[in-house]
């Protein structure tokens, strides 16, 4: 994990640093187990079943009159009083990390002394850290909480998150006498961090507005900002108080220090301070939403110890100020909706059922609602854009980032290829920069926003490109050389998304699930008009395949047993009227048949398979093979044809009747053929060509103004008995076969040349030539 965080940027700084010096070694350091703890205080941690001291820090001869070896193993009433002790356990009874601090006499009778005792638990054990605190140095509260009173006072007045952050140092400063307080606001999660606010004393050389790198806060540490909200540096220069023993004969690792105010300090930070100057410092945790997004940092030029009471102070003014924050981005956020739902209601009013269309019929208002580049929306695996174009491999990779979105919420970033790129995603070169999503309905659609790069210039107070620098203590981390500020551009980001702009995708969103939800409302109603529909449908073919043809087999009977059995009694015209009343009821006959095969078509089921078309091809040639011989039309086929997935028997029923077609309208030439084959074709109104099915004949082609008409419903461009008869259904079953199939069929004809028919089978079927490299036979609607 440190690893991933350290960036190839950082990386390469280490290199350019020279002297071996390893940056990661920064990032990987446990800084919550450093074995240590400042030496104005002492430590001892205890097993708080028995009362057994199971660590000490090697000072506690000099404060508390026994040595650490000496202590381990007694009880702690060795040199703490036995109610102290009571009190301390009973008082952080109920939380393991939150500290609890009392004001006690400790040491050895000999070695008495005012102590501030804070406890807290962790690990099972109970650990004490024993601050001295001068007998005369009595906690005047009265005054104090005035002081604390008014800093909060002066949190409450502030509206804005920049006004807030000013009176916030000023107060803190005012509190502890630091010279420089400044607030720092991070630029995400892992981000680099910016001074928002500062209040230094005069002669320091001011921070407002720079930036610090990344890398002067590690994971871990911001991991620590988090647990323990306050951190107290008395001195730089402090020789530390190592504990003894190193590491605890329980855990075989050494005491976990997250929750103690003495912890000692990492050598790579004691330098960093030293390297600008700083001999003492403090740390309060600003929170969002239990993350850290930023710190109240105080500097000082000499050696500084804070009691802790103000230490207290400090903390719950940086819990007053999070929570101030956290009321403004909300009270932002609620007006950023107010504001935008009259513009937004504007312009959903524009949007009809037809989603697709009236958003792109008016996407310069849809952008300008979020001030975007571009707008997508992904329906039902479809994907429309307008303004800054946005490719299909961008609209999958964005309905995956459509998943991190909270239910009911947005997810956006100004920083669009960052992401990805963390996420392991190849960055497309065509990635917008800026992305606003938001979820419509819960089946993988969206409607995004998005924004081009737009370079940011950023004033740095390191040299972002190497963060490591020989320094005036040696080689470590040196936010400032000589005064100097580092200026760069940001590239690779949007402008950022703004709570107005959040509020107004979500106030869209909003008003899109009701239109889709209305139009879901009458989709439902049409469907149970359509059942019905679909239940006279079978009324009508039952009566049609029973009632009506039972009839009809009576009328052809009849006729047929008046001409067998009086025909030689009848004159002829009696005669020419009963064959045409039997020829006529065996073409009903076929007719109903037709129709009713016509309707199953409508409604039986696809049974999707991959099959081979060469397979299929042999089958119907076994069934037209004989016609297309008696008519001399010679069959022409690749040597191999591809897979595809689709109903075998239906598209055999395709092949079927385009080769009889073949064999009926054959051209009046000695070289008649059929050709069967698979071949790119661009459909009527479509700008690319697709892979497509294509039975092709040099028969007597299909006259240019009747070439829609054979594929309607029993529409023969010729006599009923011409060019071997037929119900004129043939080709309409075919059209209707290849649409449930959600394809395309066509027709390009010249009269005396021949006719080709094209047919695709839609995007789920696939062809995949001789086995090899797979191709789509897609629609191309």
């Amino acid at each position: 994990m440190t690893d991933e965080w350290l960036s190839e940027r950082a990386r390469s700084a280490e290199a350019s640093a020279g002297a071996g010096f390893d940056l990661s070694q920064c990032v990987r350091e446990q800084i919550h187990q450093l074995g240590g703890v400042q030496s104005h205080g002492t430590l001892l941690a205890i097993d708080p079943a028995s009362g057994l001291v199971d660590t000490a820090a090697d000072n506690t001869l000099a404060l508390l009159g026994l040595a650490a070896d000496e202590l381990i193993g007694r009880h702690v009433t060795a040199v703490l009083a036995d109610a102290d002790w009571i009190e301390a356990l009973e008082a952080s009874a109920e939380s393991d990390s939150v500290a609890v601090t009392l004001p006690v006499t400790a040491g050895t009778p000999d070695h008495r002394a005012y102590y501030d005792l804070s406890a807290h638990r962790r690990d099972g054990l109970m650990v004490l850290e024993f601050e001295p605190r001068q007998e005369g140095d009595a906690f005047q509260f009265a005054g104090f909480y005035q002081q604390v009173r008014r800093a909060l006072r002066q949190l409450r007045f502030s509206g804005t998150v920049i006004g807030c952050c000013r009176a916030a140092v000023g107060e803190v400063r005012r509190l502890t006498g630091y010279d420089r307080v400044v607030a720092y606001r991070f630029d995400g999660v892992d981000g680099p961090g910016e001074v928002v606010a500062e209040d230094v004393r005069e002669g320091w050389e001011p921070w407002l507005g720079l930036w610090f790198p990344a890398t002067d806060i590690p994971p871990q540490a911001r991991r620590l900002y988090e647990e323990n909200w306050i951190r107290v540096i008395c001195d730089v220069d402090d020789p530390t108080a190592r504990l003894r023993p190193e590491r605890r004969l329980a855990t075989g690792a050494p005491l976990d220090l997250s929750g103690a105010a003495l912890r000692t300090v990492s050598g790579f930070h004691l330098e960093y301070l030293r390297n600008i100057g700083v001999r003492s410092s403090m740390s309060v945790s600003l929170l969002r939403e239990g993350r850290l997004w930023g710190l109240i940092a105080c500097h000082g030029g000499g050696p500084r110890t804070l009691a802790p009471e103000v230490r207290s102070a400090c903390e719950l003014f940086g819990t007053a100020l999070s929570m101030q924050l956290a009321a403004i981005e909300e009270r932002q956020r609620a007006d950023a909706l107010e504001g935008s739902g009259q513009r937004v209601a504007a312009v959903a009013g524009l949007l009809t059922e037809d989603v697709e269309a009236s958003l792109l019929q008016h996407e310069e208002l849809v952008r300008e609602l979020v001030g975007a580049d571009g707008v997508l929306l992904v329906r039902q695996g479809r994907l429309s854009s307008a303004g800054l174009p946005v490719s299909e491999e961008i609209g999958l990779i964005l309905k995956r980032c459509a998943a991190r979105a909270s239910s009911g919420g947005v997810w956006c970033t100004d920083r669009l290829p960052e992401v990805l790129a963390s996420d392991g995603v190849t960055v497309p070169t065509d990635c917008p920069a800026g992305v606003l999503l938001l979820p419509v309905g819960g089946s993988g659609d969206y409607l995004a926003w998005v924004r081009q790069e737009r370079p940011i210039p950023r004033e740095w107070a390191a040299d972002p490109s190497r963060p490591v620098l020989v320094g005036p203590q040696g080689e470590r981390l040196t936010p400032r050389g000589s005064g100097a500020v580092y200026r760069s551009m940001i590239r690779g980001r949007s402008l950022p998304w703004t709570d107005r702009d959040q509020a107004s995708a979500l106030e869209m969103g909003r008003l899109l699930t009701e239109l889709v939800l209305r139009h879901a409302d009458e989709l439902h109603q049409l469907n149970d008009e359509l059942r019905m529909t679909n239940l006279d449908l079978d009324s009508f073919a039952h009566v049609a395949a029973h009632d009506l043809k039972e009839p009809l087999r009576g009328i052809a009977n009849a006729a047929t047993f008046t001409l067998e059995d009086a025909g030689e009694s009848l004159d002829g015209v009696s005669v020419r009227r009963l064959e045409t009343m039997r020829r006529l009821a065996a073409r009903m006959d076929d007719l109903l048949n037709s129709l009713l095969h016509y309707a199953r078509m409508g409604r039986t089921g696809l049974r999707r398979d991959d099959i081979a078309l060469d397979d299929v091809l042999d089958e119907a040639l076994e069934v037209a093979g004989p016609r297309l011989a008696e008519e001399g039309v010679r069959v022409v086929r690749p040597r191999v044809l591809p897979q595809v997935r689709g109903d075998r028997d239906r598209i055999f029923e395709i092949l079927l009747n385009l080769l009889v077609n073949s064999a009926k309208y054959a051209g009046d030439r000695p070289d008649r053929m059929v050709e069967v084959t698979v071949e790119d074709a661009v459909p009527p109104d479509a700008d690319r060509a697709v892979p497509a099915v294509v039975v092709r004949d040099n028969g007597i082609g299909i006259p240019h103004d009747r070439q829609q008409e054979v594929f309607a419903l029993f529409r023969r461009l010729h006599g009923p008995q011409e060019h071997g008869g037929g119900t004129g259904v043939g080709l309409a079953v075919v059209k209707r076969i290849v649409e449930r199939h959600g394809g395309r069929l066509w027709l390009v004809s010249e009269p005396g040349e021949g006719t080709a028919f094209h047919f695709t089978f839609g995007e789920e079927s696939q062809a995949e030539p001789g086995g090899a490299d797979g191709w789509p036979l897609a629609s191309s609607q």
